[in-house]
């Protein structure tokens, strides 16, 4: 492999070396491979520098240098972007890996949370005063990109989404500047920040409201891949208590101790279950969730709230090789349940979980208009992403996704979420924030007229 070599000029490198007391980090440097790696393995670019950043000083400095040098800016919270956005070719990569703090205040039931953070880290602080807030399924997925993009995860039936429960946000616009943004202060960037994702700036802290969440019933429960399945489910969630957090995953059966070995790598179907209600009612909830179908293993118990967020993270590590696509329906049409049957059977791996998201509930409480995530009239977001150990097996299972993506088409609406996007999705960033495009394209052009924030699923000015 040939040796890349940056063309940046020493001078100016020395001058944001003595303006930042992060790391730099250059091509031919021996931290440089591990510098550049990000989750999705389809990604193998390489930047003309890293910037391990400390604070927020050093994401000014570093947001002034690319702006003046001309350069492809890449954010990079926990690197979960499917696309690759937190990597780039030729440009700078900001990291902000090193900036872990948070501080949580119990009394006011608010945690301050820094824009490098994972949510393990949220949980992890959290779940000591007894108190959550929505947030990811897979642990090391960064607060910052699942945040800004609207943020689904097993609570938001019963509080909203990861968006509807930010207080502020400080932000680092495009010329620099530090904003904190609330409800009542530069009150256009929180509305953007609610689900426009990167756009408009690097956040170098969330301030999220909390709930009452300690121990929880959760866990997988397992059945055969059929449709009436699908439509107990759909009939379970039009009536169920927004307690009930309750994913939807077809997928090949996973080498789980509790799921008869016949069936691992088999088709199948599930339930993850997150019931945050009173204890004296899981036996109803286990016995509910035993209803949908024939049981063919499952593990439903109660354990810490952080632990439920855990479960898929041995499943997809770091260093796999992703495609997604993602799609909205109201209500879950029989069409779309076909879909999921048909193509649910031709998964490829182990690893490829198609997951429903229920976001009904609170999540419907919001206005459309009221936040940058518009589609406050869907109840389900679904997520389809092949996903494989080796590059070539990946591409050679797109045609699968696209077909599958495809087949619910008919049956979903115009557009989706936006951190199921791939990079090849650009042409429906209009569609997924339907109305509200245009009031983010003006907030666009007056806070990042260059487009300096483009590396995302972009709005242009």
């Amino acid at each position: 492999m040939a040796t890349y070599t940056s063309t940046l000029d020493d001078q100016l490198l020395d001058r944001l070396r003595g303006a930042v007391r992060g790391d730099l980090v250059r091509p031919g440097e021996p931290d440089y491979d591990e510098a550049r790696k990000v989750y999705n393995a389809m990604h193998d670019r390489r930047p003309a520098l890293v910037v391990r950043a400390v604070d927020t000083g050093d994401v000014i400095a570093t947001v002034d240098f690319a702006r003046e040098q001309h350069l492809p800016l890449a954010v990079r919270g926990g690197s979960h972007s499917v696309p690759g956005y937190g990597t780039c070719d030729d440009g700078v990569v900001l990291d902000l890996g090193r900036m872990r703090g948070i501080r949580v205040d119990p009394q006011a039931r608010t945690a301050w949370v820094e824009g490098g953070c994972t949510w393990a880290d949220v949980n992890h602080a959290t779940h000591a005063f007894g108190l959550a807030t929505t947030g990811g399924v897979v642990s090391s997925t960064g607060v910052g990109g699942l945040t800004t993009g609207g943020g689904m995860g097993y609570l938001a039936r019963r509080y909203g989404l990861a968006c509807d429960n930010l207080v502020s946000v400080d932000l680092v616009t495009a010329d620099g500047s530090f904003l904190t943004c609330t409800d009542q202060q530069h009150s256009d960037l929180m509305w953007a920040v609610r689900g426009g994702g990167g756009n408009f700036g690097v956040v170098t802290s969330f301030a999220y409201r909390l709930h009452p969440v300690a121990d929880i019933l959760g866990g997988p429960t397992f059945f055969p891949l059929d449709g009436d399945v699908i439509r107990r489910y759909r009939e379970l969630i039009a009536e169920a208590d927004e307690r009930l957090g309750a994913l939807f995953v077809v997928g090949l059966g996973p080498p789980l101790p509790f799921l008869p070995e016949r069936w691992h790598g088999r088709p199948l179907c599930g339930v993850v279950t997150c019931w945050t209600g009173p204890e004296e009612e899981d036996d109803r909830i286990r016995d509910r969730i035993a209803s949908l179908g024939p049981v063919l293993g499952r593990l439903l118990e109660r354990m810490p709230y952080p632990v439920i967020n855990t479960l898929f993270d041995d499943l997809v590590p770091a260093g796999l090789h992703h495609y997604w696509k993602g799609a909205f329906t109201q209500g879950m049409p029989d069409g779309a349940i076909d879909a999921l049957v048909e193509y649910g059977a031709g998964t490829p791996s182990i690893q490829s979980v198609t997951v429903v998201f229920p976001i009904d509930g609170a999540c419907h409480r919001v206005a459309p208009q009221d936040t940058a995530f518009s589609y406050r009239d869907a109840d389900y977001s679904i997520a389809l992403s092949p996903t494989l150990t080796t590059r070539e097996e990946c591409e050679a299972q797109k045609p699968w996704v696209r077909a599958f993506h495809g087949a619910l088409a008919p049956h979903s609406m115009e557009g989706g979420y936006v951190n199921f996007m791939d990079g090849d999705d650009q042409d429906r960033v209009q569609a997924n924030y339907r109305d509200n495009h245009a009031r983010l394209t003006g907030l666009k052009r007056r806070y990042d007229p260059e487009n300096l924030f483009r590396l995302n699923h972009n709005i242009v000015p």
